[in-house]
Parts: C-alpha cells; structure tokens; sequence
C-alpha cells in the first residue's frame, strides 16, 4: 500500500448535555452514532465506519478518521 492515497475523514464528537449522551457525526462517510460512553463511542465509530464505507464501495484505498470532541461545561 506504499504510495496509495488515503481518504481521511473527520468525526465531530458532542456532549448532548440535555439527552446526556455523546453523539458522533461524519457526514461523508454517512455516520451518526451515540453513547453515554465516550470510549465505547470511539470504538462503534470505528467499527460502523469501516462497515458502512465496505457497504459503500468506498475502502479502495486505506481510510484514516479524524476524531474531534467537544464539550462545554458551566463552571459558575
């Protein structure tokens, strides 16, 4: 695989205080997941990714995700 392009794309990670769960969204891959676990998130991401890009023909080339978190929290 030396030389081949990679597709990268990015997860955006939220806190949904009001449902009180993370939620993962990739809008290229299609993805959108959640879970009251962060780490659990990451690794469903993971796996669905990977599942749905097969479903999609979409893993001709190697495929790395970018996962960005955010959560804001009131501390006053």
């Amino acid at each position: 695989m030396k030389g081949d392009a990679i597709m990268e794309y990015t997860v955006d990670f939220r806190w949904d205080d009001e449902a009180g769960v993370w939620t993962a969204i990739c809008d290229a891959i299609p993805l959108a997941l959640e879970s009251n676990s962060f780490d659990a998130l990451i690794e469903k991401v993971k796996i669905c990714a990977a599942e749905i890009l097969t479903l999609n023909d979409a893993t001709t080339t190697p495929v790395r995700l970018c996962m960005k978190s955010e959560r804001w929290e009131s501390v006053s």
